[in-house]
């Protein structure tokens, strides 16, 4: 006489059949997240603190000098657009990855008057989207029109139509 022994345990299409079903939902999961738009949120977030952080240090600035700003931003054209960063020329060369475009070759702005007078630890480099920043072109853009209003840009945005702050 035989006797069957029975064994417990998931037969090979079981498991298969649990293995596609995580694998769908992962796969719907991963579709729901869309980690690409999540990167570039992220990005877009970390470029208006930027911009919010520059223009709120060239403010306390300016009211530490008893309203007068840093001498980088004095010499500025009056609605000409300028390239933070420490280049003296060449800020143009980045307008193919600017919402907007740097006004002229030499229209550089260098702000690190505001790290040495205590208003910022660094100034900001923008994350890198399409374009390549430095501490040279920083991918942010500085403009001050002729009553003293100044407006920070990033240079490029991902998710949204544009980046922009003025005070």
């Amino acid at each position: 006489m035989q006797r069957f022994v029975l064994r417990k345990g998931f037969t090979l299409i079981e498991l298969l059949i649990v293995i596609a079903v995580i694998a769908i939902l992962a796969a719907v999961a991963f579709v729901a997240l869309d980690p690409l738009t999540r990167f570039r949120d992220a990005r877009d977030a970390r470029r208006w603190s930027d911009v919010s952080a520059i223009l709120n240090a060239l403010k306390a600035d300016q009211v530490d000098n008893r309203g007068t700003y840093l001498a980088s931003v004095t010499a500025m054209t009056a609605g000409q657009v300028y390239m933070v960063g420490t280049d003296a020329a060449g800020c143009d060369d980045y307008n193919a990855s600017c919402d907007v475009a740097v006004s002229a070759d030499a229209n550089c702005v260098n702000l690190a008057g505001i790290v040495t007078a205590g208003k910022m630890g660094a100034v900001p480099t923008s994350p890198n989207g399409a374009g390549t920043w430095t501490a040279g072109h920083t991918g942010y853009t500085l403009q001050r029109d002729a009553t003293g209003i100044l407006t920070a840009r990033s240079c490029e945005s991902e998710n949204t139509t544009a980046i922009s702050l003025s005070r």
